[in-house]
C-alpha cells in the first residue's frame, strides 16, 4: 500500500464532491490534498473522468511539482497548487473550478461584491479577482505563474490567504483552498452560490448597494469571531 494513502483518499472523495455539487463539467476541475509535513500533496489525475477515478489513480506530487508517485500525468494545473502550498503557510486543500458563475465574474475580470449576508457570514471583502497574466507570464512557465498571479494580487491588497480562501484569475477561473480538501471544496461552492446571486442581485437592480459595515461585521463575527455563537459547541 501507499505511504500516501490518506491524501490519496481525501483527494478522491474531495474530487468526486465537484460534480455532486455542480461545480465541473466533463473534466473542467481539480481537488488536491496535502500532507505538509512530507512535503507532497494528492491531485487528480489529467483528463480522467470522475466517474474512472479512484484513490489509486491520485497522483502524488512535491512542492515544487514533480512527481513522487503514480503512474499518470497529474492535473496539468499541478504547478499552481504547488507554488500556493510551498508559500502558503496552514493550507492543505486547493481546489480550482470552471464554475459557471464564478468563470464568468472571473470572464468579466470583476471581484464579487459583497452585496449580502450570505457573502459576510464567508469573509468580510469583496472576492477578488486578479488580472490576467502579462504576456511574458503567459508564455513562460504558466501555470507556475498563475501561481504567482494569485499571491501577488493578494499582496498588493493586503489581504491574508488565511482570511480569505477564494480568489478569481482574471478571463481564467475560481482558485480556493482551506485547511482541508473538504474546506477547500465548501469553500468552492460557497464562492459560486455567492457569485450566482451576486449576478441575479445586479439585474435585479443594477444600483443595489453593497452590504453596509454593521452587517458585514455582524454576520462574520457571529460565525467567526471569539464571541461565536452559530452553530453547537
Amino acid at each position: 500500500m501507499s505511504n500516501y494513502q490518506d491524501i490519496k483518499q481525501q483527494a478522491y472523495e474531495a474530487n468526486m464532491q465537484l460534480p455532486k455539487l455542480g461545480l465541473v463539467l466533463f473534466t473542467f476541475g481539480n481537488v488536491s490534498a496535502a500532507d505538509r509535513e512530507n512535503g507532497v500533496f494528492a491531485i487528480k489525475p489529467s483528463g480522467v473522468p470522475y466517474e474512472e477515478l479512484t484513490p489509486e489513480k491520485m497522483v502524488i506530487v512535491d512542492f515544487e511539482g514533480k512527481t513522487v508517485e503514480g503512474s499518470l500525468r497529474p492535473s496539468s494545473d499541478t504547478k499552481t497548487h504547488a507554488v500556493l502550498y510551498k508559500h502558503w503557510e496552514g493550507i492543505a486543500g486547493v481546489v480550482h473550478t470552471h464554475s459557471t458563475y464564478g468563470t464568468a465574474w472571473a470572464q468579466a475580470q470583476k471581484a464579487i461584491p459583497i452585496f449580502g449576508t450570505t457573502h459576510a457570514d464567508h469573509l468580510t471583502v469583496d472576492i477578488p479577482c486578479a488580472p490576467p497574466m502579462d504576456d511574458a507570464m503567459i508564455k513562460g512557465n504558466y501555470e507556475y505563474e498563475t501561481g504567482f498571479q494569485i499571491m501577488n494580487h493578494f499582496e498588493s491588497l493586503g489581504l491574508s490567504h488565511k482570511e480569505v480562501e477564494m480568489i478569481l484569475v482574471g478571463n481564467h477561473a475560481p482558485f480556493t483552498w482551506g485547511k482541508t480538501a473538504e474546506k477547500a471544496v465548501y469553500n468552492s461552492a460557497v464562492l459560486e452560490a455567492v457569485a450566482q446571486m451576486a449576478l441575479l442581485t445586479q439585474q435585479i437592480n443594477p444600483q443595489a448597494p453593497r452590504l453596509k459595515d454593521s452587517l458585514i461585521e455582524k454576520h462574520y463575527e457571529r460565525k467567526h469571531g471569539a464571541g461565536a455563537y452559530y452553530g453547537q459547541t
